[in-house]
């Protein structure tokens, strides 16, 4: 799996170089973001402006970060996410449970507040 990553201070942008993440690339997509989880990030964006297609081991990497990342108070944004994508996390109703924001700068936003909100989320708060 190609991919960057930009490690910033609060959070780190991963970006995965692929056009599909399916069942040969989600299990790899599940490592690196249990690694980044492990390095002791706890705030993720997940640039996926170059991906076209998730299959459903796509979305269950998306859930394991969605998971992991959310389990101290951190957060996992997904960033950028194309038309096809966009279109399989509302049939199966991911994007009402995920984090979904329309740019880098806006995941940079979103994580700042988050920060200075302790880490809750708006609705629990």
């Amino acid at each position: 799996m190609k991919y960057t990553i930009d490690k910033k201070e609060q959070y780190v942008v991963f970006s995965p170089m692929e056009e599909k993440i399916d069942s040969l690339l989600a299990p790899k997509l599940k490592s690196e973001l249990l690694t980044i989880h492990a390095e002791g990030y706890s705030n993720i964006v997940l640039d996926m402006s170059a991906v076209k297609y998730v299959d459903s081991s796509g979305l269950s990497a998306l859930l394991v970060g969605d998971r992991e990342f959310g389990r101290n108070g951190g957060i996992f944004l997904i960033s950028g996410v194309q038309e096809h994508v966009m279109k399989l996390l509302k049939i199966s109703m991911l994007d009402k449970k995920l984090n979904l924001v329309n740019s880098l700068e806006e995941a940079g936003e979103a994580i700042f507040m988050h920060e200075i909100d302790g880490g809750e989320d708006e609705e629990e708060a």
